[in-house]
């Protein structure tokens, strides 16, 4: 694996915490920077680490925290585009899987692993739809080899007889099952922790994240902030400017004309679906290209969704999943399993909406995934639309259409040889001492996590009874990641938050500790 080191410097330089947040904004408040880039969301940590490794100056301003927004609350799937195949939408097919090369061999092996993936084969599903589903797969896979993704990454699609397919999904329906088309995608760990690990490692060639900084006005030369930790507020100057705000980017663009669409999932018991390392791919009855699903996750817990509703309205800080989405969901799920998921096995729900743009006449679920660069008279560029897997290229574009605008001094796009940090051939991740829970989700940097509970014995101990969350992780966030209070740890850092029965549980423990660590910062 072909890649390019971080600048020397180590951990420090990769280092996000109140200390640095704060002499970062008084930096970004003397200097005029080359890059203001509006939102932490995955695309604009991805826009921050474009522009800084290409030697840009960069300041990212972010109102809330790292992934506060739509990015935390996808599917956690770094998909070839199957469903754009569905639609003859090659081209958006193509550059998912060239994006989930990218990211599965050299960026972040450590934060995505190979998902094995049913579509379930009753004898409601026709042989005409099975073949139809097959061939489908099989062009997913011919585009595999096109981005040169190896196969013992990612294994070709086969048809896999019904006692293969019990064996792998145990709660799948027995009546009538003949069988399953068994395929491989990529899964993120969290879909968070890939937003910080962007920002960090922006941070390491020099960018400055300002969380907590929530924009008041914008304009061609940068933006008036006001920073909510101390209320100051400030003026940041720059030679160009991206708003990468997802949903909230008509907010700082009017021109820009959004048709939010939420994306529901329902939080479940894995075991009461019967799911482990597998996911269920179930076809939607009555439309094209679109696909319930129930993907496990590494705790214990899987993710059933996924709802494709307009969202017209203002747009809501944190979106809330209406019980017609529950509903909509577990009916949907029902007659593939062979013990219906009832709302007794709900542990939580999130929603997050996917900033579309406007096309008159259609519904949301026909508006196109390709993203959009725009520049408004005064210079603003505003990138908006696309997805999580194909970050990286919408993060390129908007740098290259800044750099042009502006005339900024900048070479081409590096970022498809960057490791970000933690980053390592899978070969070596094997490798490094530390608990395979702590490498999943720190790569090399777990063993420097484990390293604090070797200092102290009780900070590896879980901030709850049951949960996998130890207080070390938690020091980790706070001096490291960015974490400023409970909540970036435990909704963010972590994904306790995604039930709010063990949110409540370790809240005390982990207010605690983020409390003191805030009081005594070592990076």
């Amino acid at each position: 694996m072909t890649t390019t080191p971080l600048p020397a410097g180590s951990l420090r330089a990769t280092s996000l915490n109140s200390a640095r947040l704060k002499d970062d904004l008084h930096a970004a408040a003397e200097q005029e920077v080359d890059l203001l880039v509006v939102g932490g969301g995955v695309t604009g940590t991805g826009v921050a680490l474009d522009a800084a490794a290409r030697g840009l100056s960069v300041a990212l301003v972010e109102a809330e925290d790292l992934a506060w927004g739509t990015s935390r609350f996808s599917s956690k799937l770094v998909h070839g585009g199957l469903r754009y195949l569905a639609h003859g939408d090659v081209a958006l097919a193509r550059e998912s899987a060239v994006e989930r090369n990218v990211l599965m061999t050299r960026t972040a092996p450590h934060l995505v692993r190979a998902l094995p993936q049913i579509i379930p084969l009753h004898e409601g599903v026709p042989r005409r739809k099975e073949a139809f589903l097959h061939a489908g797969l099989r062009a997913g896979d011919a585009l595999r080899r096109v981005a040169r993704t190896p196969s013992d990454v990612l294994p070709p699609p086969k048809r896999i007889p019904s006692a293969e397919a019990l064996a792998l999904v145990p709660g799948l329906r027995r009546a009538g099952l003949r069988g399953g088309l068994l395929s491989f995608d990529g899964q993120l760990v969290d879909d968070a922790r890939l937003v910080v690990a962007l920002a960090r490692t922006a941070a390491g060639f020099g960018a400055r994240i300002l969380t907590r900084c929530a924009v008041e006005s914008l304009d061609g030369g940068g933006a008036d902030v006001v920073d909510a930790r101390s209320g100051e507020s400030l003026r940041i100057r720059a030679r160009s400017v991206v708003n990468a705000a997802g949903v909230w980017a008509g907010d700082l663009a009017p021109e820009v004309k959004l048709s939010p669409s939420r994306g529901s999932h329902l939080v479940v018991d894995a075991d009461a679906a019967g799911v482990a390392g597998t996911a269920v791919v179930a076809p939607m009855a009555g439309a094209t290209g679109r696909f319930l699903l129930l993907i496990p996750l590494p705790d214990g817990r899987a993710l059933l969704g996924l709802t494709d509703e307009p969202t017209p309205g203002p747009v809501p800080s944190v979106p809330e999943v209406p019980e017609s989405d529950v509903d909509f969901l577990l009916a949907g799920i029902r007659d593939v399993l062979g013990a219906p998921l009832t709302r007794e096995h709900v542990l939580g729900s999130f929603a997050g909406l996917r900033p579309l743009l406007q096309q008159d006449g259609k519904d949301s679920a026909d508006l196109s995934r390709h993203h959009a660069v725009l520049t408004s008279e005064e210079g603003i560029i505003t990138v908006v639309g696309g997805k999580l897997t194909t970050y990286r290229k919408m993060a390129a574009d908007a740098v290259d259409a800044a750099v042009s605008t502006r005339g900024l001094s900048a070479g081409p796009s590096r970022t498809t040889e960057i490791p970000l940090v933690g980053a390592a051939p899978r070969r070596h991740l094997t490798d490094v001492e530390a608990p395979a829970a702590l490498v999943a989700k720190y790569g090399t940097e777990a063993a420097r996590v484990a390293a604090l509970s070797e200092l102290d014995p009780d900070l590896g101990e879980p901030v709850a009874e049951g949960l996998h969350l130890t207080a070390a992780e938690v020091l980790w966030a706070v001096r490291h990641e960015g974490a400023l209070d409970a909540d970036d740890v435990l909704d963010r850092r972590s994904r306790i938050g995604l039930d709010p029965a063990e949110r409540a549980a370790a809240l005390p423990r982990v207010h605690d500790l983020v409390t003191r660590a805030l009081g005594g910062i070592d990076p």
